[in-house]
């Protein structure tokens, strides 16, 4: 075994000083390689750390959130419909919200605007600055960055949005959101339920939607069926629904590029087999007197494979650590566009690399397995030739 090692030890440094002498053919490969993988690496840790982001923030969003629809589209609903919701076994509290969106003409901005009854029921997402307003406290909201930035607010705290009728409604601003939670509130006015009726013009016996508190989270499903079963005309999201959709969408996105990235490695790997197979007649020659001076085949093809395995491997981690850093630091630049979407006021969190065994061993197969491939079968067909048709090739 010592001596199977020490043997395995000196082909590895007869192969890295093969890589060196032909430096500049493999810097070229590396370089190429190292970019594949960068992109490849960087799409995967950015959808990981979407989805991980989603999943933490849409913890605060409603339980059962319960639509009234009118042929297939959804209209205002009754607040009678609230207190038939409450009669159902489970139900701990029923919320009416009224919500919808202002259009910034400036900008070519939607502004979310949600109107709440009560307590803020978004009142534990954390805050940058000041606070929420106090129950029954009309004229005060609280703002995402995103909204800060786009309705140019500077020092101000102060701002008008106009109703249907054209006349305008003024608030003040009593905190704003702070940044780790944008994904969910960048693009967002949180009001009393009084200004939201107002400014959209809603009946007090109105609410765009109504929010379900459940007593035990196991019967999230059990009531949604329920009150799907009382009201037959309203559609019912629950919290579990809204995370899965927006893991779909994600993974949908992310799916998408990798097909893209996953034609580049394609080109890639096509163009390693290429150059692989295509030997150079230094390179057959070196062969041929290796094998004269009594290496063996085997010993031939484990030189290849240690040349084709450091050269890829290297290559592998730099393109990891570079998208790791591409996505940590630099908050992917280059992709974040194409995975959040087409909106003028795109989420601006914070990018956590999340890097699982799983999608390194994916890349791992296919790109450096492949590329092995490449070198070491052109390398068998070179040492299987005899040596004197090698010499003289």
């Amino acid at each position: 075994m010592k001596k199977y090692f020490e043997k395995q030890r000196n082909l590895l440094d007869y192969a890295l000083a093969s890589l060196w002498r032909r430096k500049g053919k493999n810097i070229s490969v590396f370089l190429v390689f190292s970019l594949v993988i960068f992109l490849l690496a960087s799409f995967l840790f950015l959808s990981r750390s979407l989805q991980v982001a989603a999943q933490t923030t849409l913890r605060q969003t409603p339980e059962i959130t319960v639509q009234r629809m009118v042929a297939g589209r959804q209209e205002s609903m009754p607040l009678t419909y609230a207190e038939r919701i409450r009669g159902i076994f489970g139900v701990r509290r029923v919320s009416p919200r009224v919500w919808g969106y202002h259009y910034n003409e400036v900008t070519g901005a939607n502004i979310t605007v949600m109107a709440l009854a009560g307590d803020p029921e978004l009142g534990r997402e954390p805050l940058a600055e000041g606070a929420f307003w106090q129950q029954g406290e009309q004229g005060r909201a609280v703002i995402g960055q995103g909204v800060v930035k786009d309705l140019d607010l500077g020092g101000r705290r102060t701002f008008s949005f106009f109703r249907d009728d054209l006349t305008l409604k003024s608030f003040a601003v009593a905190g704003i959101f702070a940044p780790e939670t944008n994904i969910l509130t960048y693009d967002l006015v949180l009001l009393d339920i009084a200004d939201g009726r107002d400014l959209f013009g809603l009946a007090d016996d109105l609410a765009t939607d109504l929010l379900v508190e459940v007593v035990n989270p196991l019967e999230i499903a059990t009531v949604a069926r329920k009150i799907s079963e009382r009201l037959p005309d309203t559609r019912v999201v629950t919290r579990p629904q809204i995370q899965g959709t927006y893991q779909a969408v994600f993974s949908w996105r992310s799916g998408v590029a990798a097909i893209c990235l996953l034609s580049a490695l394609s080109a890639f790997i096509i163009l390693a087999w290429d150059k692989a197979s295509g030997m150079s007649p230094e390179e057959r020659r070196e062969i041929s007197i290796l094998k004269i001076l009594g290496w063996q085949t085997p010993d031939v093809l484990q030189v290849r494979f240690w040349e084709g395995f450091a050269l890829s491997l290297l290559a592998f981690a730099a393109g990891a650590i570079l998208a790791y850093v591409h996505v940590g630091y630099f908050q992917a630049a280059l992709f974040r566009p194409v995975m959040m979407g087409w909106s003028v006021l795109r989420p601006g969190f914070d990018l956590v690399p999340i890097v699982q065994g799983g999608d390194l061993l994916l890349i791992f197969c296919l790109s450096v397995l492949p590329y092995l491939a490449a070198t070491v079968v052109p390398a068998w067909r070179c040492a299987a030739v005899a040596t004197d048709a090698a010499m003289g090739g």
